[in-house]
This record gives structure tokens, C-alpha cells and sequence, in this order.
């Protein structure tokens, strides 16, 4: 779990940089890191985006009853995890009662005036597919939600976000168990689309991990995958980070799992890249 001098760290090279923008925050339920609040106040104070990746179930949990507001209180962007509009298929992937929960989460969202016209409260929600398949249609899959969502429940957003499976960690050992890891690769590999490069997430983010190490992104910091060393490759951890020009041209490190970011539509952590 991220520590306090990481954080600190982080909003120490925020104020030294203005030329970054964006503070992502991310890791399953960011929320329950001691430093979340401070980390988002102090991005805010300087002015800065802050977008929180929350898979929504939190902000029901005990003791968390002002999230939403200290969210909204901030203006803090939210990026929710809904893998699908329909009951059966979210409980399925994530456990029984999930789906009720995270509607319950989305209206309290909602009150709050997130999602709504002018409220400048921006919320979207993210679909990734349950299974060894690419994401359909954005736009069309966002009207399904927003038709569904709206009818039953009530529920505005902003957009929706497509993702593709990454062939990493549980998702390739389910893979591998349903003997489908090579035929889920051959399709990534196969549906390669050189368009989506220039938009590619690891060629703008920097990651960070609990640790204070860095990554071209959050998949590399999944598997272990670090910035590449060799002549001219400085800046291996956030204290050695004084100035991101260091980085500027460095050489990303990949692996196969990039071809899930390339493969069709592209895919990347603001959804489709085309």
C-alpha cells in the first residue's frame, strides 16, 4: 500500500512540473489508502485534474459515507467500473449483490449532481468484456447503457468506456485453464490496428507504483515490467524524478500484452482510441 513520503513525492513533482495535467489514481479501491484524501486535495489545491478510478461498491463501505461528497467536494473526475447493464452478467463476473450495490452507488453519484448536464461533475462508467473477445462499438455499446440505465434506474452519465482485456495475470490464467490463451493472443495479434499507436496511454503516463517505482503503465506495473534501463535512463524511481524531461524519449518497455491496447478499436485508460 502507498505510503505517505511516495505521496508527498508525488505532489512534490506535481508542483516542480506544471506541465502535467492529470493525477489518475488507481489500484482496485484507491479510496481505502490512508494518503487518497490527502493526495487529491493537494493535486486539487494545485490546480491540477484529478480522475479516481473507483469501482463503486466503496462508496457504500462502512466509515465511507462522505466519499461521494469529499469526491464531489473536490470536483474530483470518477471513472466507475459497470462491466455491463445487465444484473446476471456483473454479479457473475464480480459477485452476487454487486451489480445492486453499484447502481445504489451511481444514484447516490448522481444526487451529488455527477453525471448531470453543467454540474461539472464528470462521470463515466467502463466496460471490459467477460470473455476472450474484443469490446464491441463504444458508441453503440454507450447507448445500450444509457438507454438501460436511464430507464431503470434513473441513472445519468457522462460516457462509457471501452477496454480491452489484457491477456495479464487472473485474465490469463482463466485463459490458460480454458485452453484459450494462444487462440486470445492470435486475435489480438491478428486484429493489430497501427492507427491506435500514436494514441497509445504509455507514450504521454508515467506510472507509479505503491513503491515509488515507475512504469509506462499500469499493466507494466502489474507485471513487474520496468522502465527500460540502459544509456540515458536515468529516472528508475519517483526520488530520482526531479524534472520529466528525463523521460521525454525514452524507450517504452513492451511485451505481447501490448497488442490488447492495439488490437481493433484500440484500447486505453480513456476507452477506445478510435
Amino acid at each position: 500500500m502507498m505510503g505517505r513520503p511516495v505521496a508527498e513525492q508525488i505532489v512534490a513533482i506535481l508542483e516542480q512540473n506544471p506541465e502535467v495535467q492529470v493525477l489518475d489514481v488507481t489500484g482496485g479501491a484507491p479510496e481505502l489508502n490512508e494518503n487518497f484524501r490527502y493526495l487529491v486535495a493537494e493535486s486539487r489545491r494545485l490546480g491540477r485534474r484529478v480522475i479516481d478510478r473507483c469501482n463503486l461498491t466503496v462508496l457504500l463501505e462502512p466509515e465511507m459515507e462522505d466519499l461521494a461528497a469529499f469526491l464531489a467536494g473536490h470536483a474530483v473526475e470518477i471513472v466507475a467500473s459497470l462491466p455491463c447493464y445487465r444484473e446476471g452478467n456483473v454479479d457473475e463476473q464480480r459477485g452476487g449483490g454487486v451489480f445492486a450495490k453499484s447502481i445504489a452507488a451511481l444514484q447516490r453519484l448522481n444526487a451529488l449532481g455527477y453525471g448531470r448536464a453543467d454540474s461539472g461533475l464528470a462521470l463515466d462508467l467502463v466496460y471490459n468484456p467477460v470473455g476472450a473477445f474484443l469490446p464491441p462499438s463504444q458508441a453503440e455499446l454507450e447507448g445500450q447503457y444509457r438507454e438501460t440505465l436511464r430507464a431503470r434506474f434513473g441513472i445519468e452519465f457522462r460516457g462509457l468506456l471501452t477496454i480491452t482485456n489484457m491477456p495479464i495475470k487472473r485474465f490469463a490464467a482463466w485463459l490458460a485453464r480454458e485452453g484459450q490463451l494462444d487462440a486470445y493472443l492470435s486475435l489480438l495479434v491478428n486484429h493489430f490496428n497501427a492507427a491506435t499507436v500514436s494514441g497509445l496511454m504509455c507514450r504521454s503516463l508515467l506510472s507509479v507504483g505503491w513503491d515509488g517505482r515507475l512504469y509506462d503503465c499500469d499493466f507494466n506495473q502489474m507485471l513487474d515490467l520496468p522502465l527500460p534501463a540502459g544509456a540515458g535512463y536515468h529516472a528508475r524511481t519517483i526520488w530520482e524524478l526531479a524534472a520529466l524531461e528525463v523521460c521525454h524519449g525514452q524507450r517504452i518497455a513492451t511485451g505481447s500484452h501490448c497488442f490488447g491496447c492495439t488490437a481493433g478499436a484500440g484500447s486505453s485508460c480513456g476507452g477506445a482510441l478510435q
